[in-house]
């Protein structure tokens, strides 16, 4: 399969620009609970000490809430907030109105936050998602076409456009690509982000889902 790799190369490194774009220092919001849910967990050690250190609580499930308590610090499994647990073989995990409903609420929306408070909806201010490795797979000649449909992302790719869209509020980190990027965030200013930044993380993370989007397009139609 073929993806124009120096457009997206460019369209990453544009967005990353836009973070260290002082002109955008505004809108600054702390991170107080993050949604962890990762296929990959290398790299994933150093930020979660950071954020655990800036006293940023966890959320996550399954194999990435065990890798998150096995370094010592806390995490509430998505279960205990959607009282439904992980179903359909894994394909249904965090797909939840109290999941979602926390990453798109409008912080300064009357109207959505008396809806949290009346459905029980969290906060959750920073999304750290990657997604199944559609493309690894697809390359693999040992696989089969159930293998590969069964690497199609659907609620990764789902938590990173919700993350994305609501920039104003939530922060998204759609794959260790980014982990950096935090990190030297949290760093220099602590549990906290700007506008700009958020947004330009969004401009990355919509650049990720379109990466992968188009890769399993290219495989369909072959």
């Amino acid at each position: 399969m073929y993806v124009n790799l120096v457009e997206t190369s460019f369209f990453l490194y544009f967005c990353r620009l836009i973070i260290n774009n002082n002109n955008l220092m505004a809108g600054t919001k702390k991170i107080k609970t993050a949604l962890v849910s990762v296929f990959h967990k290398d790299g994933l050690d150093e930020l979660l000490a950071r954020l655990n250190a800036e006293g940023v609580k966890f959320l996550s499930t399954g194999g990435t809430q065990k890798f998150i308590e096995s370094l010592g610090y806390e995490c509430q499994a998505v279960e205990s907030v959607t009282t439904y647990p992980s179903i359909l073989g894994g394909r249904v995990k965090t797909l939840h109105p109290k999941i979602f409903g926390g990453i798109l609420a409008r912080r300064g929306n009357e109207g959505d936050r008396k809806q949290m408070g009346e459905y029980g909806i969290p906060e959750i201010d920073l999304v750290i998602v990657d997604l199944y490795p559609f493309e690894q797979t697809v390359s693999d000649a040992s696989s089969s076409e159930q293998d590969i449909i069964e690497k199609i992302d659907i609620g990764g790719i789902s938590l990173i456009r919700a993350a994305a869209k609501n920039f104003d509020d939530v922060v998204i980190i759609p794959g260790k690509e980014q982990y950096a990027e935090l990190l030297d965030i949290l760093r220099r200013q602590g549990a906290e982000t700007t506008r700009g930044q958020r947004r330009a993380l969004a401009c990355e993370a919509f650049g990720v889902s379109s990466h992968y989007d188009t890769a399993i397009r290219e495989w369909f139609a072959k």
